[in-house]
């Protein structure tokens, strides 16, 4: 399953973006420290030019420290682009970020405007990093994606100006396993996405990397074998039977991502640099393929017109 998602104000806050970024000294983009790559915005990389770019890894509490490590080496390999992991639970490091964008443009006029540009996925805690930074409730918060709805322009100490846009997804997600990852964590509303099937996707991950996380956290006698033994063992360790003692798949497909979300589960990363290269060579063949079907159909229809 092609996970899509695209809300109309996003449409809209795209064109803005380009619109607004001659303006811009630096780009602050919020990316889920579980999924880092996943949850950056392709589009920036295409428009943003040599602009300089801190990568802040929120929710850092939640993702495995070793793989935040790996992303942050990986990341600033180009010399234009800092990272900051960080966590809500944080406040002060977080209020570290006007620092940074100052040293990352140690050029500057003293007390000329700094216009920074904050962006993020839905969901990833951009708007609580927002108030974090102004010290004060500007804007709107809540666990659900698409809550911020129009651009703001905030005006912080240190003489920054921060432009804040909707949370933004793009209209395609080529790569289907960057589409779960973004479900899993919560970036597209649940209303959007079909809990079982997504919850088999986490299953076969955590099954592959974070046994003992599974076996800790639902308290299971063996190693589940597969998904679907792994959601049934859940099942029947949480109680979620029907009549006949069949397993209510949905409800369990719930609680593992439920407690993927909240961290019960324990600090895991759906995503590896390693992984996200493969996955990207494998896209482009695909890709490749779809493009000499369609130009094969073409060559086809003229032909029959001939």
């Amino acid at each position: 399953m092609l996970i899509q998602w695209y809300p109309g104000h996003m449409h809209k806050a795209s064109k803005e973006l380009k619109a607004i970024l001659p303006q811009v000294d630096l780009i602050i983009e919020v990316l889920d420290a579980r999924i880092p790559f996943s949850s950056q915005n392709p589009m920036l990389a295409s428009i943003r030019g040599d602009k300089p770019c801190i990568k802040v890894l929120n929710k850092s509490d939640l993702a495995d420290p070793e793989q935040t490590a790996v992303w942050q080496s990986y990341l600033e390999r180009e010399q234009s682009i800092r990272t900051l992991p960080v966590t809500n639970e944080q406040p002060e490091k977080i209020r570290q970020l006007p620092d940074l964008c100052h040293k990352m443009l140690p050029d500057r006029s003293e007390g000329k405007l700094l216009n920074t540009l904050i962006m993020g996925i839905p969901n990833v805690g951009k708007s609580t990093l927002i108030n974090i930074l102004a010290g004060r409730t500007i804007a709107k918060t809540g666990n659900e994606p698409a809550i911020t709805k129009m651009q703001q322009r905030i005006a912080l100490d240190n003489d920054i100006v921060l432009l804040d846009t909707p949370g933004m997804l793009w209209p395609n997600l080529d790569n289907k396993n960057s589409g779960y990852r973004l479900a899993i964590t919560g970036a597209i509303k649940d209303t959007a996405i079909n809990h079982e099937d997504i919850a088999f996707f986490a299953a076969d991950y955590f099954l592959k990397h974070y046994t003992d996380c599974l076996q800790t956290r639902f308290d299971l006698p063996e190693k589940p074998t597969t998904e679907q033994h792994l959601l049934e063992m859940i099942g029947k360790a949480r109680g979620c039977l029907r009549a006949g003692g069949q397993v209510d798949m949905d409800r369990v497909a719930k609680i593992l991502i439920n407690e993927f979300r909240t961290g019960a589960l324990g600090r895991i990363s759906l995503e590896t640099p390693t992984m996200m290269e493969q996955e990207l060579a494998e896209l482009v063949i695909i890709r490749e393929e779809k493009e000499a079907k369609k130009k094969a159909r073409q060559k086809n229809v003229k032909q029959r017109r001939g």
